[in-house]
């Protein structure tokens, strides 16, 4: 794969990105590729000697992307340009940095890297939902990490039918509801006991968000059906309920409603330097690699 177009695609409103972005972009000017950036990423770095697009642009001229933020930052480019197959590279700009892998020190010689054709490129799920009330879609979008049924904030517990392709798995009382991509195993799932999936795995990852009955447990589906998730009953019928999309997005939900998802068509194309490790990337950011050692011992 060639890259001749290249994208950039900044943490939105932060201030500090000026300097790291025309570093990154002088770089790709020197190896005799065109710049093509974000239209908000220019105006937030006060950035104007270089091509700025929208989005649409973006996907219809670049050949790849490069987002430098946090993992909401690449959440949000990867939800804007999935239908276009644009693949994306991430360079940590935030925090954790789970799906922006690469420091913003190792950055410039990451990106010489890839534009040698020194990579690998990973592909990950994307999840499509839809809020059906009464036969009519009021509500549909797509997510990267999860969909999430929550209660209202100042609501009681919600309670849900769950269903795959129409099969009733168990009704749920809780406070809410995380349908996982692999993708999202390392993020709200994971902060609500969820088990940590591979991103490879082909499956749903449903996890309860403080259950009322300890018993409800999180499952592993295969992702080649539709969930069915009908909202039964709300603690207080007049707060209602919500459904977000990675939490970028949202839509009001009452008692009655039905929420399906299943895993999407367009699919989101990831670029990591060679010698990228999924498992290198968990003992970095969650300290798999540490234990205890006697006070005589080190590694």
């Amino acid at each position: 794969m060639h890259f001749k177009t290249v994208a950039i695609v900044g943490r939105y409103q932060d201030s500090g990105l000026d300097a790291p972005i025309r570093s990154l972009a002088k770089t790709l000017v020197d190896t005799g590729c065109s710049v093509l950036l974000e239209a908000t990423t220019a105006q937030n770095a006060d950035i104007t000697e270089f091509p700025i697009g929208d989005y649409a642009q973006i996907g219809e001229r670049a050949d790849l992307a490069i987002v430098m933020g946090g993992d909401g930052t690449m959440i949000g480019a990867a939800r804007e340009l999935a239908h276009s197959k644009v693949p994306l590279i991430g360079i940590n700009h935030g925090r954790l940095g789970f799906i922006t892998d690469i420091s913003l020190n190792d950055a410039n010689d990451a990106l010489l890297s890839v534009l040698k054709g020194e990579y690998d490129i990973e592909e990950r799920s994307l999840l499509e939902g839809r809020v059906v009330r009464d036969g009519e879609v009021l509500y549909s979008g797509v997510a990267l990490n999860d969909v999430v049924i929550n209660r209202a904030g100042r609501g009681g517990m919600i309670e849900l039918r769950v269903e795959l392709d129409g099969v009733f798995m168990y009704r749920q009382r809780s406070d809410g509801l995380i349908i996982s991509t692999p993708t999202g195993s390392t993020a709200y799932a994971l902060a609500a006991s969820g088990p940590l999936l591979h991103p490879s795995l082909k499956a749903f990852l449903l996890v309860p968000v403080a259950p009322q009955t300890l018993s409800h447990r999180p499952i592993v589906l295969p992702d080649t059906g539709t969930l069915n998730l009908t909202i039964t009953a709300l603690g207080r019928v007049e707060s209602g309920g919500s459904v977000h999309f990675d939490m970028q997005t949202w839509s009001d939900c009452q008692q009655g409603d039905r929420i399906d998802v299943r895993r999407a068509q367009n699919t989101i194309r990831f670029i990591h330097p060679k010698g990228y490790s999924f498992f290198s990337t968990l003992r970095q950011k969650l300290g798999w690699n540490h234990i205890p050692l006697p006070n005589d011992e080190t590694e």
